[in-house]
């Protein structure tokens, strides 16, 4: 356990630092400098020219300022606080028209003037905090309100044959002038002196870029086969970083090549230009090669989405050859940009490499359903994220199908920026969804790894957690794809930064961590605690076991209320406020939480008063079962059927309950048996006890009891009860007695006598019905009244016969009487 002692230790420290971060008094800002950019920011508003890059850079300065004031609110804080206290304590001023002593009413002026003053800061830095967020959001309404028109207006349409010798002609023009420049600067003397002097350099970093280029992925790709063939332990981990090799080892190719290329000094501005993107192209192609490769790789245990063999496949050249299209919409972005393409020659050159990836967007998409559909669900089934990614998979590849369908539409159209809008960030967006389903199976194998189980079937939450943190930090990059501004997210972290105000209490993000250090630094030192006293204090005791879960249950509950108490405490939310909330939530539990309020209850009572306990044998509302946990809502019984049962506590306290183990496992145990008429009663008797004394779970004090019943109508009855050591074995030493009584008896010639039944029918010739081959009738009784010739009355005799037991009766039949 020293490892919790540690994390307790370091968190308090944590803590000890933040709080003494906080008590720190904050400096004042420059108001006079603010009031200086506020107004230009303001005349720069009113400037319907102001670029976008001018408003951008306003936009920051006005941020930075911001955060200033959102941290000059805290000013004085400490002293403002410690005045509040001392203000508090003079108790609450006096209603109008009384009156309070003289020394008490200046003392608390005093403390008003102090406050007062030490609060003007504050308040100006809240006036200035509300003029820089309200010329942010002015800067990004402008901002969105341009984007939306560019993105929404209409230009010429690629199909238009008239615009497409210019595009053509302007793309040939920029291939040539990146040949001329590239020509010319190797011609040149000086170029190639620079070149000639730097050739040892350029042949050694060349040719190792070349090599990586040529040999990296293969290489890389070799050391995860050959680990495959060789699996052990940890195996899927180092796989991984193993097949990172497939992106790293070329793209340090591709950078040396550069570096080469870049030391001959034969690249113009165009090249270098060319040059500084290569880099990041050659990414784009590797990453989406490495993701395709592990999400539809050909082993099974490999692949993330288990789909068929043959989807995989196709699925994987999909994917690179969208990785390509998406590298070739930037190359020319590029070229527009070098020699500033008219919007006719963009829509041109842009539109088929648009209809190109919207075309294998749509493949890939329907690769993915089409998998689902030829009866991949199986496999997907077989576990809880294997449902959730078929599921992803199945709403991705429609939703792809749709954009590639939809997106070169629009751009014939000439939405050519909509066009480009849905194509390329959808085909990011599944690049980044399988980046962290790439990434969640890593962590599944490092999970794997470190405790030798598989997540799935150890069914533990870490894994999923982290899953979910992926998800989480995945949230701002798929923002970024589908066209938010890094001011976007940096708003939403401002916003996140100022916190929200409840009631008077303004809560901020290092309250929300000061009280999560609090809460879990309480939880740990209850459970140490709990672990302390269930394993050296409480087994000391003369509690029983049920008695020591209780008491640890119990200081569990207790502990987890007080480290919440404590920890909103020290956010500094004031528990008052919740006054109205507790009022409403008593009225909500009144209405609509009784019954769990009253389990609840139950079960604290079960606890402290302990009627049952766990491993009792207990029977509630005509169930028999064996207590497993008793819980502050519900108690587990393990009935006799091996089944569980989960009774709400309330059924304990308000209900009748049977225990028969309480305190301890005696028990008695009562066997009836019946001798045939004329045995020897005292030797039945004799028997009995002798049986019962010599059977091992028999408890000789009491002494085992014989008890002759009485004369019963069939036999002579007697009762053997006998006390048990252990009552839950009831029914295996009354089969073991039943078979010693059994084997007794016979021995010793006792009969156990079994009813016998005869019946006779009156008026036999009723059932004939006068038919040929009929019985005869029988003889009439003399007795009585004769019955009439339609009456069929059946009679039942009764009669002992050697061995069984009977009386001789008629029972009248057909109407009953």
């Amino acid at each position: 356990m020293g490892w919790l002692h540690r994390i307790v230790a370091a968190c308090l420290a944590l803590i000890l630092c933040a709080g003494l971060a906080l008590a720190q008094d904050v400096e004042a800002p420059d108001y006079d400098a603010w009031d200086s950019r506020a107004a230009s920011g303001e005349r720069i508003l009113q400037e319907p020219q102001a670029s976008d890059e001018t408003l951008e850079a306003l936009r920051l300065q006005l941020a930075e300022w911001r955060e200033r004031f959102l941290a000059g609110q805290d000013i004085n804080a400490t002293r403002i606080d410690a005045l509040e206290s001392q203000l508090q304590a003079l108790g609450e001023p006096p209603a109008e028209g009384e009156s309070e002593p003289e020394d008490i009413a200046e003392r608390r002026a005093t403390l008003n003037a102090q406050i007062s003053e030490l609060r003007a800061p504050v308040l100006r830095a809240e006036e200035a905090y509300s003029r820089a967020n309200a010329m942010i959001a002015e800067i990004d309404r402008i901002i969105r309100e341009r984007q939306a028109d560019a993105l929404l207006s209409v230009g010429p349409s690629p199909l238009n044959p008239v615009h497409w010798p210019g595009a053509i002609d302007a793309l040939t023009t920029s291939i040539l002038l990146s040949w001329q420049e590239l020509v010319a600067n190797a011609r040149d003397a000086g170029h190639r002196a620079v070149a000639w002097r730097n050739l040892p350099s350029i042949l050694i970093v060349g040719g190792i870029g070349l090599m990586l280029i040529l040999r990296g992925h293969r290489w890389a790709r070799a050391g995860v086969t050959r680990l495959i063939a060789h699996s052990r332990r940890g195996t899927g981990v180092i796989r991984f970083v193993i097949s990172l090799g497939q992106i790293m080892l070329p793209l340090f190719g591709i950078i040396l090549l550069v570096t080469a290329a870049t030391i001959t000094d034969f690249a113009g501005p165009r090249w270098r230009v060319l040059l500084e993107h290569l880099p990041s192209w050659a990414a784009t192609l590797l990453l989406i090669r490495w993701l395709a490769d592990q999400a539809f790789h050909d082993s099974d245990e490999m692949a993330v989405l288990p789909l068929a063999l043959e989807d995989r496949r196709r699925a994987r050249r999909v994917a690179n050859i969208l990785s390509v299209s998406y590298v070739l919409r930037d190359m020319l972005r590029v070229f527009v940009e070098l020699d500033n393409y008219a919007a006719e020659t963009e829509a041109v050159l842009q539109f088929p490499v648009l209809l190109f990836s919207g075309y294998f967007l749509f493949r890939l998409g329907r690769t993915r359903n089409e998998a689902h559909m030829a009866g991949s669900r199986a496999a997907l089934e077989s576990t809880d994220a294997g449902l959730f990614r078929m599921r992803l998979a199945r709403f991705m590849g429609r939703a792809a199908m749709v954009l590639g369908a939809l997106g070169p539409v629009l751009a014939a159209l000439g939405y050519l920026k909509v066009g480009e809008a849905l194509i390329y960030p959808a085909i990011a967006t599944l690049g980044l969804i399988g980046l962290v389903m790439v990434l969640q199976q890593f962590i599944n194998n490092l999970y794997e790894l470190v405790t030798g189980s598989h997540p799935d079937e150890d069914n533990s939450l870490w894994p999923v957690l982290a899953g979910f943190v992926l998800a989480i930090g995945s949230i701002p990059f798929l923002a970024l794809i589908w066209g938010a501004r890094r001011a976007d997210l940096t708003e939403v972290w401002a916003r996140f930064q100022e916190g929200f105000s409840f009631g008077e209490t303004r809560i901020s993000p290092s309250d929300f961590l000061l009280v999560i250090i609090v809460f879990v630094i309480g939880f740990m030192l209850t459970r140490l605690f709990q672990g302390a006293l269930r394993t050296a204090v409480l087994p000391r005791t003369k509690l029983d076991q049920g008695g020591q879960n209780a008491v640890v249950s119990g200081i569990g509950y207790v502990g987890i209320f007080a480290a919440a108490l404590v920890a909103i405490t020290a956010g500094g939310l004031d528990l008052s406020s919740l006054a109205i909330v507790a009022g409403a939530l008593s009225v909500g539990i009144g209405f609509g939480l009784q019954n769990i309020v009253s389990n609840f209850v139950s079960g604290i009572i079960l606890l402290i008063e302990r009627p049952i306990g766990e491993g009792d044998w207990i029977e509630v509302n005509g169930t028999h079962g064996i207590v497993k946990d008793i819980s502050v809502r519900s108690t587990r019984l393990e009935t006799f059927d091996r089944y569980d049962l989960i009774i709400p506590n309330a059924d304990f306290v308000s209900g009748t309950v049977a225990n028969y183990t309480r305190g301890n496992s005696l028990g008695r145990l009562i066997l009836s048996v019946g001798v045939a008429y004329g045995t020897d009663t005292r030797k039945v008797e004799k028997i009995l006890l002798d049986i019962a004394r010599h059977h091992d779970m028999v408890l000789m004090n009491p002494a085992p009891m014989v008890v002759f019943t009485g004369f019963g109508a069939d036999a002579l009855d007697f009762e053997l009860r006998v006390i048990l050591r252990d009552v839950g074995q009831g029914l295996v030493v009354r089969t073991e007695m039943n078979h010693d009584i059994a084997e007794r008896f016979v021995a010793e010639g006792i009969e156990i006598p079994f009813a016998q039944r005869d019946i006779w029918l009156r008026n036999p010739e009723a059932l004939g019905g006068g038919r040929p081959g009929a019985p005869p009738a029988a003889p009439q009784s003399t007795t009585g009244p004769a019955e009439p010739e339609t009456t069929n009355r059946p009679q039942r005799q009764e009669r002992a016969e050697p061995g069984s037991y009977g009386s001789e009766a008629d029972i009248d039949g057909g109407d009953g009487r």
